[in-house]
């Protein structure tokens, strides 16, 4: 999953792929959504190195092994955080099949988002704004639904 936050804590998290993260992959999920006025603030993974390089935007890799985690102005840890509290929110479920990883992410997001709210408003919305969409298409798309009993 790639998950990319900015200053404000304005996030985007989608899963954009299994195995290795490939450049035609983040220009697909994240191409439109940068300017060159932004910079990227990485993992050390070469995708992101060869991307940024290929869009001219400015980059700063991080390594995982922790030693160095700011340069300058420029960290990642509010993406490590954010990654961290998404994992262990989704472990709660004993396992998340990938098809729906993507559910359980704006699920996060919108808890995430709505964490210092403590008002009655807030739920009585998500509630409301659930009960608005339609089950139809995904009652067509259960495995099982082809069988009649």
């Amino acid at each position: 999953m790639l998950i990319a936050r900015d200053r404000q804590k304005l996030t985007y998290s989608k899963v954009i792929g299994q195995g290795r993260i490939v450049k035609s992959r983040l220009e697909k999920a994240i191409g439109s959504k940068l300017s060159k006025s932004n910079t990227l603030c990485t993992d050390a993974w070469r995708a992101f190195k060869t991307y940024a390089r290929d869009k001219g935007q400015e980059h700063y890799p991080f390594k995982s092994d922790g030693k160095e985690r700011v340069k300058g102005l420029y960290h990642i840890q509010n993406v490590n955080n954010y990654h961290s509290r998404v994992k262990g929110w989704v472990d709660r479920f004993n396992g998340v099949a990938t098809k729906y990883l993507d559910h359980y992410l704006s699920w996060f997001h919108f808890l995430d988002i709505i964490r210092f709210r403590n008002d009655s408003t807030t739920v009585s919305k998500m509630v409301i704004d659930s009960c608005l969409l339609s089950t139809n298409a995904s009652y067509e798309r259960l495995r099982l639904s082809a069988f009649k009993l």
